[in-house]
């Protein structure tokens, strides 16, 4: 992807252009990045206290007994936002859902085990091991260039 900047003292208002041969999921994503409001803050309760979550800190995020948790390097923080929710306000080039209860972020992957079986075991960076559902197998090979 090429960006081009020009400044121009007598514009009101920034304006971008995008040109492309056709749309396609890469533009899609741009496009609505680029259309969202300031990044919505990212809350998690732990021991009583509520307290503000930074994405790139969060390892996991899994969904159980009804509740949304995120786990990080210092602990789990229970989320008032349904999974699906969770999911939209983060990044989609970082975090990707393994089943249907659970979002990774591949930065604090270790390692990916591919079995000859066609499960993927991921090992993540709190030495927590997690699998990929049957469901997600193929867009994680997708993900992973295999």
């Amino acid at each position: 992807m090429q960006i081009e900047i020009k400044i121009d003292p007598s514009c009101t208002e920034p304006k971008v252009i995008v040109q492309a041969a056709a749309m396609d999921g890469q533009l899609e994503r741009l496009i609505s990045r680029l259309r969202e409001d300031a990044p919505q803050l990212l809350t998690g309760s732990r021991e009583g206290r509520l307290e503000l979550l930074q994405p790139e800190r969060i390892i996991r995020a899994y969904a159980a007994g009804g509740k949304v948790y995120a786990a990080t390097e210092e602990g789990e923080y229970l989320l008032r936002l349904r999974l699906y929710e969770l999911e939209n306000r983060l990044d989609p080039q970082r975090f990707v859902r393994i089943s249907h209860s659970e979002l990774v972020n591949l930065d604090k992957v270790r390692c990916f085990d591919l079995n000859l079986a066609g499960t993927i075991c991921i090992r993540l960076s709190d030495g927590n091991v997690t699998y990929v559902s049957r469901r997600y197998v193929s867009r994680i090979k997708q993900i992973l260039g295999v």
